[in-house]
């Protein structure tokens, strides 16, 4: 691969390639899909220091960072756009801001995009809560671990 900072031909496993570097060099080959971010300000920050931050064509976010004035209203349509656009694989959400919109989440049937429920630094992750969890655990039997 190319570094894209250097313009150096290096093995794809270098040290010299950052995590950022790599996955913009995936999606812009068109091989992947972005993640999108529902979360906290600490969860949107810590994604967007490891390089998930983008802008679709329509100069769309593909992250919201949700503070105590954020509506539920706005909370559920940036969910449902993530869930429309066509360029997100993956949405990550705090599992207490998908708690104010489980509706919305649960009615989501299809893989892709994926959506996981991830713990903040505030609210631990609680498995019984988590939905996507329980309908997965729903799919298979204790016989099918052994």
């Amino acid at each position: 691969m190319i570094c894209s900072i250097c313009q150096l031909e290096l093995p794809l496993f270098s040290p010299h390639f950052s995590v950022r570097s790599v996955y913009l060099e995936l999606v812009m080959a068109g091989r992947g899909k972005l993640i999108a971010v529902i979360g906290d300000e600490d969860t949107c920050t810590g994604f967007l220091l490891g390089g998930i931050g983008e802008l679709n064509k329509n100069r769309k976010p593909n992250f919201l960072v949700v503070e105590k004035d954020t509506s539920i209203t706005e909370i559920e349509e940036t969910f449902k756009s993530f869930l429309a656009r066509n360029d997100i694989g993956i949405i990550l959400i705090n599992q207490f801001i998908a708690e104010m919109i489980r509706h919305a989440i649960d009615a989501h049937m299809q893989s892709i995009p994926a959506v996981l429920e991830i713990p903040s630094k505030e609210h631990p992750y609680d498995a019984s809560k988590d939905s996507i969890l329980r309908r997965a655990k729903g799919m298979f039997s204790a016989e099918d671990f052994r």
